[in-house]
């Protein structure tokens, strides 16, 4: 076996009860908070749409979606605007609602921790882990990104 350590930047990210921890390069812009446009039909953690760079992007609350608060958007929060990894040319980007600014942290293998779950994790999260002195929920954006175009579908 190598000795290579293996580092990866990521970011720290605050959502309502929670943190949730991403490679850095999954954060293509962080924006202030402005209320979005409402999609009809949609799931109370789809909250709307909203517009960057000639895109109208779909604005989600992962609180919601994982089923961890009821997060509403107001001072001092702010939206992430993130790189979908599905593939979709239409969808190359959706956003997040967050509180706050990204903090940017050095993830190697002896700062990070996952944690044993008593019992099932909430929808997304693949996993709850310890980074140093932080607790964060790894989430499941290939699933979040599934269900968000299957609420879009559903809504159009």
């Amino acid at each position: 076996m190598s000795d290579i350590a293996y580092v990866i930047r990521g970011v720290l990210i605050q959502v309502a009860e929670t943190r949730l921890l991403l490679p850095n390069a999954t954060i293509a812009e962080v924006l202030s908070y402005a209320p979005p446009e409402p999609v009809e039909n949609a799931p109370a953690w789809l909250l709307g749409r909203i517009r960057w760079r000639g895109w109208q992007l779909p604005l989600l609350s992962f609180s919601r979606f994982a089923g961890l608060a009821d997060e509403q958007g107001g001072l001092g929060s702010k939206v992430i605007v993130l790189k979908a990894l599905g593939g979709n040319p239409k969808r190359p980007y959706f956003a997040l609602l967050t509180q706050g600014f990204p903090r940017l942290v050095t993830v190697t293998e002896a700062t990070l921790a996952t944690l044993d779950d008593e019992g099932e994790l909430p929808q997304g999260v693949l996993a709850r882990v310890r980074l140093g002195e932080n607790d964060a929920v790894v989430p499941d954006l290939a699933a979040l990104e599934q269900q968000l175009h299957a609420a879009l579908a559903a809504a159009a």
